[in-house]
């Protein structure tokens, strides 16, 4: 049986007053966000095809990529040895670049989406929960993974003086972003390491592309001027947190990325009457870090500084509108006290500082230097007990974003 007119358009109208209330009650996403995760937060995929190895049993090639960071099998005893020789880069004293090993190509998988900086290993393994909590609750915003949530991952083993592609890529992304969100312009997010990277990103990007694609830049746990840690995995290496690594099995592998060079303690905000490391026959402040390379035996180190040290050296703003979050009130590396037995190859005991458990605090505060003196508002929020990783999943974080990413 056929409709007449008035049955047609009281159906239409009947289905549209059904309609109405469900699309109501959807939530709407805010600005787009992208995310840029930080040192160690993008997974590694490799592919082998190497002509020597450091043990018998390391595999020198696969037909195929396979997970190797992070991956808690790569980190087992013995197995450990080949993480680290495939994970190592090889650092060019003529073109001040890094490589990687011979026989060894890497990739960065899901740029745009947020799967592989939410989980660290793809099989989400518990404790590898990265951007998770932060990304699961956006969703329940009205967001969507890979349009209006994205994700940057990209080699964190490099710093910024190595990253053109990347930040082409970037520069790509956030355009595109705003393209299929409407014409809306994006909120950078960045954790750790991730936002000295963006800094340097938006102290060369021209003005009129940040006024028409950035709404604003939430930072998260950022080390703007560095952290007296990265002085301990030089020397010593760092167990990464799991008990079973040890330190100085990792050492040649953390002390050959560039990026922890970058994310050394300047003289800005640390005076040369601070001691920062402690041995039994000289201590190390910010203006001895020539002799600190040469005591440890890597001076490739020092070259690695060199390079990297003057990149966001002067702190300029990065004139979007700021959002500055980290926690404080735990206890963080401050002074590195080594004894005879323990220089340079152990652990050493610590004086602490304050701080999120990772960065300084006076590292983490950095950002207010550019209150009242950039274009665009600097607000700085403290979360007490944040601890440097818990920071992305502390729930008045997470509510603080959404103020942010949905006013």
């Amino acid at each position: 049986m056929a409709f007449g007119r008035n049955q047609r358009v009281f159906t239409v109208n009947f289905f549209i007053i059904l309609l109405c209330p469900v699309v109501a009650s959807l939530p709407k996403p805010g600005f787009p966000v992208v995310i840029v995760p930080g040192d160690g937060g993008s997974q590694i995929f490799a592919k082998l095809n190497k002509t020597s190895a450091p043990e018998v049993y390391c595999v020198k090639k696969t037909d195929t990529f396979f997970n190797m960071w992070l991956n808690l099998e790569e980190l087992a005893p013995f197995v450990i040895d080949c993480f680290v020789d495939n994970m190592k880069l090889n650092y060019n004293n003529q073109t001040r670049k890094t490589s990687n090993q011979p026989g060894v190509e890497t990739a960065f998988p899901g740029f745009g989406d947020t799967q592989t900086i939410e989980w660290l290993d793809p099989t989400h393994i518990f404790p590898t929960t990265y951007f998770s909590p932060i990304v699961e609750a956006m969703l329940t915003w009205g967001y969507q993974r890979n349009v209006s949530v994205r994700g940057a991952p990209f080699d964190f083993r490099k710093s910024p003086n190595e990253m053109s592609e990347f930040y082409k890529d970037l520069q790509a992304l956030v355009e595109e972003t705003y393209e299929i969100n409407n014409n809306t312009r994006v909120v950078m997010m960045g954790h750790s390491m991730g936002n000295p990277v963006l800094l340097y990103f938006f102290n060369y990007i021209p003005q009129a592309w940040k006024d028409k694609y950035i709404q604003a830049f939430i930072s998260l746990a950022s080390p703007w001027a560095g952290a007296v840690k990265t002085l301990r995995l030089f020397a010593s290496g760092d167990n990464l947190g799991v008990p079973i690594v040890k330190p100085i099995t990792v050492r040649p592998e953390q002390r050959a990325m560039t990026s922890t060079a970058f994310l050394m303690p300047t003289n800005k905000y640390w005076n040369n009457s601070e001691v920062l490391v402690v041995q039994p026959h000289r201590n190390y402040t910010v203006n001895d870090y020539k002799q600190f390379f040469e005591d440890i035996g890597f001076m490739t180190g020092f070259e690695m500084w060199k390079d990297t040290s003057p990149l966001i050296y002067d702190l300029d703003p990065p004139n979007v509108e700021l959002h500055c979050l980290h926690g404080n009130g735990i206890e963080t590396p401050g002074t590195l006290l080594y004894t005879e037995k323990t220089w340079p190859d152990s652990q050493p005991a610590m004086i602490p500082d304050q701080g999120d458990g990772t960065v300084n605090i006076r590292s983490l505060m950095a950002c207010t230097r550019w209150q009242n003196n950039q274009k665009g508002r600097v607000v700085h929020k403290v979360f007490p007990n944040a601890e440097h990783m818990a920071i992305l999943a502390n729930e008045d974080v997470i509510k603080y974003i959404q103020s942010v990413v949905l006013s």
